[in-house]
């Protein structure tokens, strides 16, 4: 399941974790980095965290199996034995939280290391010989449909399944394309054994790449981080730690900006290539690097250079950037062939893609439209940018341009800044609460909107998915509660309803000769609608449902997410002209019912949930074939859906277009960002409603004028 990202880090909470006494820690004077960590973390949890489970030999056992989980998902590395031997360990962990050594992290870390180191031998070994896909075996993929292996032979005979069933799937691929071939070619056409063999030496690849990331990322620290994590995240799925280089990711994701050099990159055959240079960039004013670059090593100013071959993109993103004016050397192979060093002075990087966005949709009526990725907000610098000042911006220039209706887009928002939501809201209601918010003690705080005053009274509507969590979530909860808008997507959104501060474990630990320790975001309050329902777990109910796609990522899926409750309602006035759901969804109800479109999503959606639940694979060829025909043909009919959505008249306000100028990267990617809207199934259906509220808005008017 994908884990949200989200944090809403502007309530001044304080903790009692004060000044610890590490004689509770470790016995030995001082205690090791490590520990220190450890011994931190079971404080805060126990004394700061909104709703503590009790830290005893039960948390334990689901700490030490989510850990084991986390670092063998696919039961490829241990054995059955190695659980055994290690299970009297799994009621430790509650004891290194209060200061007892960390034995059980350290046998599980010294384990997977010579486990890990084992299967790098099998897998070439394995992939030496051709496979027989004539014979009739098969393989289980699911983890949680199979056991440990019960000894080596068995673990070997795992990874023979997996890597044949691997291989089987590049085969089929090669085969497919040579058939395929101008049949005259058939003198420069591969057997069936050299495409068997050119399907082994591909799958060689990529856990080449594999086991080199393993070695590249999974050092001792990056498995500490794991099992901290896994200790966090059995308290609730938001708390989280963060090691220094993610805890400075994570703030340069909610500020929408970085300091690094300005090139975008991405992972190709193991290797870290330089994909385009921002315009303005230090890479662009230093002029040495290119598109197509490929990057070997990195340096901090003059120290020892790091080889980031085999490095995952996000990895090799943590070495690149660093702080504002500090240096960074690369070490560069052009497509030339020459290696040349390439020195850059790190700089602030603007995201403008993190940022708020809006267009126009024509048709029968003017629309205004507002893409809002996140609800970002710089925390670090007085002056920058903030989600709530940049969307009032975006409704100025289109209430400029005289839309009769505005679409807010929430989808794949994850949340982020409190203060910033609130606000927003009160941009389309009068004075009034927004959000309840209650902490581990005490009553709730309603967080309200102050002006009186409403930007904008027109139509609006909200779009939402599964993904829409935390700050979406209360925005579109808001809106809902005061009948301000209509709700338009998933079933529910995604059910995060807790709140997270950010705290420096470096505040806590006088002793700098262990350098950062990192940092933990922890669960410190709930969230609760103006109606006093939570948002935690339910998420919030559209109410204009569409079919969803199959994500399955909600709150719901993880048997950690704190539950549902509900507290006494807020006192707040609806709004004045209160939108009118049941009409607006009986009309969408009736254009889905003969949409072409929607249907075959939801009978893709059916297919899909079928392939999920399917428990084992053939590993012969002609088996194999059937199923990936049956397959191919029952989705084939989903490739066609966006085919049957009309183009929506989507276009950027002059405004926009004026600013941006002659930047052919930022034309391009403007382009692209109005191209993907044009066929969006979703976006569309938003119209239509918009449409009618539009409709249903005049018509109310119209019929008070001639009451008057």
């Amino acid at each position: 399941m994908r884990r949200m990202k989200v944090i809403i880090p502007v309530m001044l909470i304080t903790i009692s974790v004060g000044v610890l006494a590490f004689s509770k820690l470790r016995k030995e004077d001082p205690p090791g980095k490590n520990e220190v960590i450890i011994g931190l973390v079971g404080q805060i949890l126990k004394d700061g965290h909104y709703q503590p489970k009790a830290i005893d030999d039960k948390f334990s056992k689901e700490v030490f199996d989510k850990f084991l989980k986390n670092l063998d998902s696919e039961k490829k590395f241990f054995l059955k034995s190695d659980i055994e031997n290690l299970k009297p360990l799994s009621t430790h962990i509650d004891n290194e939280l209060m200061g007892e050594p960390l034995d059980c992290f350290n046998a599980i870390n010294d384990l997977i290391k010579k486990r890990v180191a084992e299967a790098a031998a099998l897998y070439p070994e394995i992939l030496a010989k051709p496979f027989d896909f004539s014979k009739e075996e098969k393989v289980t993929l699911d983890p949680d449909k199979v056991d440990y292996p019960a000894d080596e032979a068995a673990r070997k005979e795992a990874w023979r399944k997996v890597l044949k069933y691997r291989t089987l799937e590049k085969y089929s691929e090669l085969v497919e394309a040579r058939d395929k071939q101008d049949k005259k070619d058939t003198a420069k056409a591969k057997t069936d054994a050299q495409l068997e063999a050119d399907a082994r030496a591909k799958v060689k690849q990529v856990y080449d790449r594999y086991f080199d990331r393993l070695k590249n990322r999974q050092d001792d620290n990056e498995r500490f981080s794991t099992y901290v994590n896994s200790i966090t995240s059995t308290m609730d799925p938001h708390t989280d730690f963060f090691p220094p280089d993610e805890k400075r990711a994570f703030e340069e994701q909610m500020a929408g900006k970085f300091f690094g050099i300005g090139a975008q990159l991405r992972e190709e055959d193991g290797k870290i290539k330089i994909v385009s240079i921002v315009t303005g960039s230090p890479s662009w004013k230093e002029g040495n690097l290119k598109a197509n670059d490929v990057i070997l090593k990195v340096a901090q100013g003059d120290k020892e250079p790091l080889d980031i071959t085999g490095y995952a993109v996000e990895d090799a993103v943590k070495v690149i950037r660093g702080e504002k004016g500090t240096v960074v050397k690369l070490t560069v192979k052009s497509v030339d062939g020459t290696i040349k060093d390439v020195s850059i002075v790190r700089d602030e990087i603007v995201l403008d893609e993190t940022f708020a966005k809006s267009a126009i949709i024509g048709g029968q009526h003017k629309i205004g439209y507002i893409y809002l990725p996140e609800f970002y907000a710089d925390f670090q610098d007085r002056n920058g940018a903030r989600c709530s000042e940049d969307v009032a911006k975006e409704i100025a220039k289109l209430k400029a341009e005289n839309v009769e209706g505005i679409i807010l887009d929430l989808r794949f928002n994850g949340g982020g800044s409190l203060q910033d939501v609130v606000q927003m809201a009160g941009l389309f209601i009068p004075e009034g609460p927004v959000v309840q918010v209650k902490s581990r003690s005490g009553e709730p705080m309603v967080l309200r909107d102050r002006d009186k005053s409403v930007q904008y009274g027109g139509p609006l509507a909200i779009m939402v998915n599964e993904y829409s969590a935390s700050a979406s979530e209360i925005m579109a909860a808001a809106m809902q509660d005061y009948k301000r808008a209509v709700i338009i997507g998933s079933t529910s959104t995604y059910g995060k309803g807790t709140v997270q501060r950010m705290f420096s474990l470096d505040e806590f630990y006088s002793n700098k000769e262990l350098g950062p320790l990192g940092a933990i975001k922890l669960t410190q309050q709930k969230f609760y609608r103006a109606n006093g329902g939570s948002t935690q777990l339910k998420g919030v109910a559209s109410d204009i449902v569409l079919p969803d796609p199959y994500y399955e990522v909600a709150e719901r899926k993880d048997k950690d997410a704190l539950n549902w409750d509900e507290i006494p309602k807020a006192n707040y006035t609806p709004w004045v002209d209160p939108v009118p759901v049941a009409a607006l969804k009986a009309n969408s109800e009736k254009r889905l019912a003969s949409n072409e479109a929607f249907r075959t999503m939801n009978e893709n959606i059916a297919t899909l949930k079928k392939m999920d639940a399917q428990e084992s694979y053939s590993l012969n060829y002609q088996t194999y074939k059937t199923e990936q025909k049956n397959n191919a043909n029952a989705l084939k009919r989903y490739d066609s859906v966006n085919d049957k959505v009309k183009d929506l008249e989507i276009s950027s306000l002059k405004v926009d277009l004026d600013k941006i100028g002659n930047d052919t990267s930022k034309l391009a990617r403007n382009k692209d960002w109005l191209k993907f809207r044009q066929k969006d199934i979703y976006l569309d259906e938003a119209v239509n409603v918009m449409n009618d509220l539009i409709g249903m808005t005049a018509s109310k008017v119209n019929g008070r004028l001639a009451n008057k």
